[in-house]
C-alpha cells in the first residue's frame, strides 16, 4: 500500500534498509521513517525544483537575451533548452521531435507556466489532458537552470504517448518523426480544447498556416479543350501543421574516402515550391 502507515512499502523499506527519507512526489514534502515525521530542511529544495520547477513571466520574458550556461551537480556545464532526452530504447525519433518543439519560444513560453493551461475543462475519464500536463513538466525540465545532469529523461512525456496513442507510437519501437510531429501536435490542440475550424490554441497560432493550391487539367487539344469548365484553372485553399519539402535524392556511389557526400542544397532552392509560380505535374 502507499503512503506512510505501518504495513506501507515505504515503512517496511525504512525498517529493513535503514533508508529512512522519503519523499511525497505528489506535496514534495519530505517525512522521516519509521519515526513518521516532516523534514523541514532548506538543503532539500534543489531535489523539489529538479522535480518541479517553476518560472516566473520575468524569467520566460529573459530566456532568449542571454546565454548563460549552467552547472549541473555533476559538474557538467549547459545551456537551458539545449540539453539531451535519454534515449531508453528505441524513443529517439519522439526525442527529436519533442527537442525541436522545446525551442519553438511562443509555444516553449505557454507551456513554461502551468497557469496557462491548469483550468482547461476536460470530459470526465478523458486521458488526452495527460499529454497536456506532461508535456508542460518536459519543457520546464529542458529548460530548468539548475538540474542535477546535463540530461533529462522524457520517460513520463513518452507513457503519456504510448497510452494517448493507444501504442501507435512506443518507446521500445521505431517510429517514424514526421508522423508523429503531425499526431502530437492535432493531439495536443485537441487536448487544449481546440477544434478543427471554430476554436483555436497556442498550438493553431504557432503551427497553423493557410496556402492556396491552383491546379489544371493538362490539356493536349488546348484550343479546344481549355473553355471547358474541368480544364479550368480552381483555386482551394488549405491549412496545414506543416509542410513537407523535396529534398535532393543521395547519390549513388560513394566517393573516395568510402562515405557518401550529402548534396548541399540553398534552402529557398527547396522552397521554391511554394513561391506561388512553380507549377509540378501528379497523376490523378
Amino acid at each position: 500500500p502507499a503512503g506512510r502507515g505501518l504495513r506501507s512499502h515505504a515503512y517496511i523499506h525504512s525498517v529493513q534498509l535503514s533508508h529512512h527519507v522519503f519523499l511525497n512526489l505528489h506535496t514534495l514534502k519530505f517525512y522521516c521513517l519509521p519515526d513518521n515525521y516532516e523534514i523541514l530542511d532548506s538543503s532539500l529544495e534543489d531535489i523539489t525544483y529538479v522535480l518541479k520547477p517553476t518560472f516566473t513571466a520575468q524569467q520566460i520574458s529573459n530566456l532568449d537575451k542571454q546565454a548563460k550556461l549552467s552547472r549541473a551537480y555533476d559538474g557538467t556545464t549547459y545551456l537551458p533548452g539545449i540539453v539531451g532526452l535519454n534515449n531508453i530504447k528505441a524513443n529517439d525519433y519522439a526525442n527529436a521531435v519533442l527537442q525541436a518543439l522545446s525551442n519553438v519560444p511562443p509555444l516553449r513560453n505557454y507551456f513554461l507556466e502551468e497557469e496557462n493551461y491548469r483550468s482547461i475543462q476536460r470530459p470526465p475519464g478523458d486521458i488526452m489532458f495527460l499529454l497536456v500536463q506532461r508535456f508542460g513538466e518536459l519543457m520546464r525540465k529542458l529548460w530548468n537552470p539548475r538540474n542535477f545532469k546535463a540530461h533529462v529523461s522524457p520517460h513520463e512525456m513518452l507513457q503519456a504517448v504510448v497510452l494517448c496513442s493507444k501504442k501507435s507510437f512506443q518507446i521500445t519501437k521505431q517510429g517514424d518523426g514526421v508522423d508523429f510531429l503531425s499526431w502530437f501536435l492535432n493531439a495536443l490542440h485537441s487536448a487544449l480544447g481546440g477544434t478543427k475550424r471554430k476554436k483555436k490554441t497556442i498550438v493553431t497560432d504557432v503551427f497553423q498556416g493557410s496556402m492556396r493550391i491552383f491546379t489544371k487539367k493538362p490539356a493536349e487539344e488546348k484550343a479546344a479543350l481549355l473553355h471547358k469548365a474541368e480544364y479550368q484553372e480552381l483555386m482551394v485553399e488549405s491549412t496545414f501543421m506543416y509542410l513537407t519539402l523535396d529534398l535532393p535524392t543521395a547519390p549513388l556511389y560513394k566517393d573516395e574516402k568510402e562515405q557518401l557526400i550529402i548534396p548541399q542544397v540553398p534552402l529557398f532552392s527547396i522552397l521554391a515550391k511554394f513561391n506561388g509560380a512553380t507549377e509540378k505535374e501528379y497523376k490523378t
